[in-house]
């Protein structure tokens, strides 16, 4: 009898939230999911498997070379930062990522969060439900400012298939657009629309949203320097990672008044196990990690990375990383 292909997935509740089926990865093998698996458990779990989901459990260098039997690392994200993709492609094991997935969902948060900052629809609510309407003298009343996005301007920092859909929402608002990118991709016909550099962008945003990979160069962008340059009511939108910010100095210029806000659903290390200094602090709004997560965009991750494990055990990988 041919020997079935062994299936691990490491940390699955994240994708599954047991609302999603396993089945059109476990269709492909003898498949065992773990919820979640801490580093001391990832080499006895991985033993002898053929294939190795993770979504957020590390695979170092030492793990991949103590693992003889591994062919294949499907990751159950974008990022795959948790490989150690020079040590997979020594032993040519691909690493395929899912990369398409969650363009609609994470472009919507980024629009939520910058709505929640110019209407503060939650704080609202929550003073309501809390009587505040009931002790008002009046039929209506702010707990702060709100204000209209039609004729503000929003920059994006990085201008793939993401940051373009949250443009469309943007422009739908009645946005102008700025776009820094190291790859110029045609916009030509996209109205209100600029190509400009980031000291162009820090300046004239009212709205700066981040959707570019964490690189070695481009860690902590977002510091005292480059906020210096922003006008003191712009809003900082993170749904990318959350170490394209210093966060002690993005923390000092919301106490001191010198930024609009922050709207961030990335930190910088998640789960914040010590807490997080942005976590309170004035203007900012911190979500957990949800703008890849809505069901929609859960079940294309799924069917995604089952058809890159497909492809490869028919011989043809998909979405290799390297």
């Amino acid at each position: 009898m041919e020997k079935k292909t062994k299936i691990v997935v490491l940390d699955g509740d994240t994708l599954s939230l047991k609302d999603l089926s396993w089945d059109p990865i476990g269709r492909l093998g003898e498949l065992t999911v773990y919820d979640r698996t801490a580093p001391e458990d990832v080499l006895s779990r991985s033993a002898g498997c053929d294939c190795l989901f993770t979504n957020k459990t590390v695979l170092s260098a030492d793990t991949i070379g103590s693992l003889p039997d591994l062919r294949f690392i499907g990751v159950l994200a974008t990022g795959y930062d948790v490989v150690d993709v020079a040590a997979a492609k020594l032993r040519g094991i691909p690493v395929c990522n899912v990369p398409t997935y969650g363009t609609d969902s994470v472009a919507q948060l980024t629009i939520a969060l910058i709505l929640e900052h110019f209407l503060a629809v939650g704080a609202h609510s929550q003073h309501v439900a809390q009587g505040g309407w009931q002790r008002h003298p009046d039929y209506s009343y702010q707990l702060q400012p709100l204000h209209e996005l039609n004729g503000k301007t929003i920059g994006f920092i990085g201008f793939g298939r993401i940051g373009q859909k949250a443009a469309d929402i943007a422009a739908a608002f009645g946005m102008q657009v700025l776009a820094y990118d190291p790859m110029h991709s045609d916009q030509s016909g996209r109205k209100n629309f600029r190509w400009v550099e980031l000291d162009s962008l820090y300046a004239e945003a009212d709205v700066i949203s981040l959707h570019c990979y964490l690189t070695p160069e481009n860690k902590g962008m977002i510091n005292k320097d480059s906020i210096a340059k922003m006008k003191p009511n712009a809003l900082i939108v993170n749904t990318a990672r959350g170490g394209l910010i210093n966060e002690p100095d993005l923390l000092e210029a919301l106490q001191a008044g010198r930024i609009g806000g922050a709207a961030l659903d990335v930190i910088s290390q998640e789960p914040p196990s010590k807490g997080n200094i942005l976590i309170g602090a004035p203007r900012a709004i911190v979500t957990p990690h949800i703008a890849w997560a809505s069901f929609e965009a859960r079940s294309r991750l799924m069917d995604i990375a089952a058809a890159s494990l497909e492809g490869f055990l028919n011989g043809k990988v998909v979405n290799c990383v390297y």
